[in-house]
């Protein structure tokens, strides 16, 4: 009777973890379904505001759907509801904005329901041989009879010696049959999908390490040195003495492999591209094979970010409070006591001074934000001539020749083109005729210039400018073109 007792205590606990609660309640299916479409396989924290308003639309959708277990309330009084339940836990992102994440115990009833769902074999091949393979390799690292090993060893060399010899040789390729390639599809996908729940309890537990480091220090009833001794150890038996703790060194150890990296992204792409893949995997179990180095990084990186909260979390009580609450104790015993000793010096050893509990409140009608600084009245050093030998050789011809147009010698130019018994056709004729140093790229806007200030109107058609720039090089401008007016006729004539 004792041994059913205590089995029914053992059951009885398993029963109120937060995994089976889930489980167990009568809204467990539609819960579990919300949860799967609003954070999906990677479990990535969504914003408060934006998971309550996807919860109300999901339970809208399942109500309309004819579903007649369905949580009662507002999308957020539901999620705090299941904050209660342990099945959601809200934090601060980086930026600092309030984000919802499901915790390790609802991520293992995803896992389960999922694992459920699949249709998977009681017994096959292929589980039988990775049985086989698991406990052989498992008795090859730990067994302590060195000739043991050594002999085990030689046998599993000799096996993919005949092995590689046979294929080499040109023997035929035993091909894997549909049945062996699903259930090692799906014991793949199942241990594939365990990997967040366990990167989520290790995550919680340096979560809840940092809580009890801050209850401790705001307690004060052990020195600071005591409290970092024990989440040095605590930190150091959760990353060796925990199932989950081991699992996230080895992750952390296959990524700083970039030979085991590559090797298994290889090995997951041989294993879709295999010609039974296309019929056994759907598009959701591929997406979820080839994400899986993703998988990985994503939670090392929770797991690293909750660590390094539990870092930051020491050096910020280390550095700053505990150092200036000390100092600032010190300096005030040391003024008390100067006090003290300056009082005695001049009464008797029975005087008698009340002295207030607390001080009597300073009016100050002004208090200074800034003080005098000497280095504000400092001149600034005195401006010395440069030498003119110091500076570059430049010419006025030169400056002139990066300035802007000439207008003075381009109206002089052109009164003179239109008063000529042979008059230019177009103003670009008689830029033609200018000088080099007239015929600058920015001359022709002078000349346009002077053309819009006579009201010369331009035609549809475009001529060519041949510009030289100071520097001797050419560069032709497609200008409209402006015919120059008849000089024999009225101005008003040739507006017309």
């Amino acid at each position: 009777m004792s041994e059913i007792a205590g089995e029914l205590a053992r059951v009885r606990g398993a029963f109120a973890q937060p995994t089976l609660t889930l489980l167990h309640q009568r809204q467990a299916p539609v819960v579990i379904t919300i949860f799967r479409a609003a954070f999906g396989r990677n479990n990535k924290p969504i914003p408060t505001a934006r998971l309550h308003a996807q919860v109300e639309e999901h339970l809208a959708v399942v109500r309309r759907s004819g579903e007649a277990e369905v949580p009662a309330g507002s999308g957020k009084d539901l999620c705090q509801r299941w904050m209660r339940g342990q099945w959601l836990v809200r934090s601060l992102d980086e930026a600092g904005h309030e984000v919802y994440t499901l915790t390790s115990h609802a991520q293992q009833a995803l896992e389960l329901v999922k694992n459920l769902a699949r249709d998977r074999a009681t017994l096959s091949e292929h589980r039988i041989a990775t049985i086989l393979g698991s406990v052989r390799r498992f008795n090859s690292e730990a067994n302590p009879d060195r000739t043991a090993r050594v002999t085990i060893l030689n046998a599993e060399i000799a096996r993919l010696q005949a092995e590689r010899d046979r294929l080499v040789d040109g023997a035929e390729m035993v091909s894997a049959t549909e049945d062996y390639m699903h259930e090692g599809f799906t014991e793949l996908l199942s241990l594939i999908s365990a990997l967040p729940s366990d990167f989520a309890r290790v995550e919680e537990r340096f979560a809840v390490i940092r809580a009890e480091i801050l209850s401790a220090f705001r307690a004060e009833d052990r020195p600071a040195g005591e409290v970092i001794d024990d989440y040095l150890s605590r930190a150091d038996a959760l990353m060796h003495a925990t199932h989950e703790g081991r699992a996230f060194e080895g992750a952390f150890a296959l990524l700083r492999d970039d030979a085991l990296v590559t090797q298994l992204r290889e090995d997951l792409t041989a294993l879709l591209e295999h010609p039974i893949a296309d019929g056994i995997l759907s598009d959701a179990d591929r997406a979820e094979l080839r994400g899986t180095v993703r998988l990985v990084r994503d939670g090392l990186d929770r797991v690293l970010a909750q660590r390094s909260r539990v870092t930051a979390t020491l050096k910020d009580y280390i550095v700053s409070h505990d150092v200036a609450r000390d100092r600032e104790l010190e300096q005030t015993l040391r003024q008390v006591e100067s006090e003290l000793m300056t009082w005695m010096a001049t009464t008797g050893p029975r005087a008698v001074l009340d002295v207030p509990l607390l001080p009597a409140r300073a009016g100050v009608e002004h208090l200074r934000e800034r003080f005098y600084d000497p280095a504000d009245d400092v001149l600034p050093e005195r401006i010395t001539t440069a030498d003119p030998g110091d500076g570059p050789a430049v010419s006025l011809a030169a400056v002139m020749a990066q300035g802007g147009p000439q207008l003075t010698s381009l109206r002089q130019r052109l009164d003179a083109a239109l008063a000529s018994l042979l008059p230019a056709g177009s103003l670009g004729e008689v830029f033609d005729g200018f000088e080099p140093a007239l015929r600058r790229p920015v001359e022709i806007f002078g000349l346009l210039h002077l053309a819009a200030d006579r009201e010369w109107e331009a035609e549809d058609a475009v001529e060519d400018f041949a510009a030289v720039r100071p520097d001797g090089s050419r560069r032709t401008f497609a200008v409209p073109r402006l015919p120059l007016p008849d000089p024999d006729r009225p101005e008003s004539e040739t507006r017309a």
